[in-house]
């Protein structure tokens, strides 16, 4: 079992240092080979592809990676939100990035201010000034949990993964 752990937290620094290297391809090459090998991947394994993918700018495999950790029922937490809203938001891909503002919220994940400004990031760069405004408003009242709720955007997986 040690072995097991030893070397899913060994493979976890890997694909995160190829984050911090810009080589989301490596990452994404990491994981596959992690999975091919019946190893445990867990949400450090996937957050870690996750990040490699945004500083990349590839919105793309971000989101089937977030979306495969829903489907897989792993534990998702702030990072996993924040790295999928910031590939969505250097994606040009802001409706994206609300509609997981409304996901994580709808499924009590923990957002923070950080979520809500990378979305209103991608808000104000698609010049979608109106949503920008109202989610710096909501965060700015500290009450953008409710008001998340409440906003009537689609907020199925399946609206998330279309291109």
């Amino acid at each position: 079992q040690s072995e097991v752990a030893s070397n899913t937290i060994v493979s976890n620094a890997a694909i995160s240092a190829c984050e911090k290297c810009g080589e989301w391809e490596k990452a994404l090459q990491l994981l596959s080979e992690m999975t091919q090998k019946t190893m445990e991947s867990d949400t450090i394994t996937f957050n870690a592809a996750i990040s490699a993918c945004e500083k990349g700018g590839e919105w793309q495999p971000a989101l089937k990676l977030f979306s495969a950790m829903v489907g897989g029922n792993m534990k998702l937490d702030v990072i996993s939100v924040n790295a999928a809203i910031s590939a969505c938001e250097k994606g040009g891909k802001w409706e994206k990035a609300l509609r997981l503002l409304q996901f994580m919220v709808q499924n009590t994940v923990q957002l923070d201010t950080i979520s809500v400004s990378a979305a209103t990031s991608a808000c104000k760069s698609a010049g979608e000034w109106e949503n920008a405004m109202q989610l710096f408003s909501v965060m700015a009242f500290s009450n953008w949990r409710s008001l998340l709720i409440a906003r009537q955007l689609p907020n199925s997986l399946n609206a998330i993964n279309s291109p």
